[in-house]
């Protein structure tokens, strides 16, 4: 079973949805107690760093979302779930995040050539091999829609990046945690293999 974080974040329907049509169990995690009964977690979300730390912190869902991890089960963030992965925030001020992976999330700085958001189709590059970017080939284009980026500590936790007038991380993978600052849900059909790769990824074999 995969659980959906649902904590008002943002529209959960397209990614519960797109589970669906790939014909994966799926359900909306609403209490922090749901997440025991899934084999598979995914945070999505849209907004701002610290209102989204809040909602997780309010709502009873860190430690829950922690022991998940811990028991080896696989985790996806998307967007503003792949940033809430990190130890901190730099949105609104300064914000304690998950901690799942070390690091810290910082306003996208492109050169001239671009501004900020960054929203729209860019590809890959720099692509690591992984179980859930199996299949996804060089340029290929995915949705993108935010204004900072993650920053790991350990470079090897980036399993992609992007251009967008200058590098940025746009995956990363550490043991059984992955996350997409792209929303595979509206990417089309290589965000659908991304999320069925995370659907059938035991968090172990890479």
């Amino acid at each position: 079973m995969i659980g959906i974080i649902a904590t008002g974040l943002g529209n959960v329907a397209s990614v519960f949805n797109a589970f669906t049509q790939l014909n994966h169990p799926v359900r909306l995690c609403q209490r922090p107690e749901e997440i025991k009964s899934c084999d598979h977690l995914v945070l999505p979300g849209v907004g701002a760093f610290s209102a989204g730390m809040h909602a997780l912190t309010a709502g009873g869902w860190v430690d829950p979302i922690h022991l998940h991890v811990q028991n080896g089960r696989p985790m996806l963030g998307i967007c503003l779930g792949m940033q809430l992965l990190f130890e901190k925030g730099h949105e609104h001020g300064l914000t304690e995040g998950l901690g799942l992976i070390d690091g810290e999330v910082h306003l996208l700085m492109p050169d001239a050539s671009a501004k900020v958001p960054h929203v729209g189709w860019n590809s890959l590059t720099s692509m690591k091999s992984h179980s859930v970017l199996k299949g996804i080939k060089p340029n290929i284009d995915f949705y993108f829609v935010h204004s900072y980026h993650c920053i790991p500590r350990d470079d090897t936790d980036a399993i992609a990046h992007c251009d967008f007038g200058g590098q940025f991380v746009a995956s990363v993978a550490r043991e059984n945690i992955v996350g997409m600052q792209f929303h595979p849900e509206k990417s089309q059909p290589a965000g659908m293999r991304i999320l069925d790769n995370f659907a059938q990824w035991d968090g172990i074999q890479c």
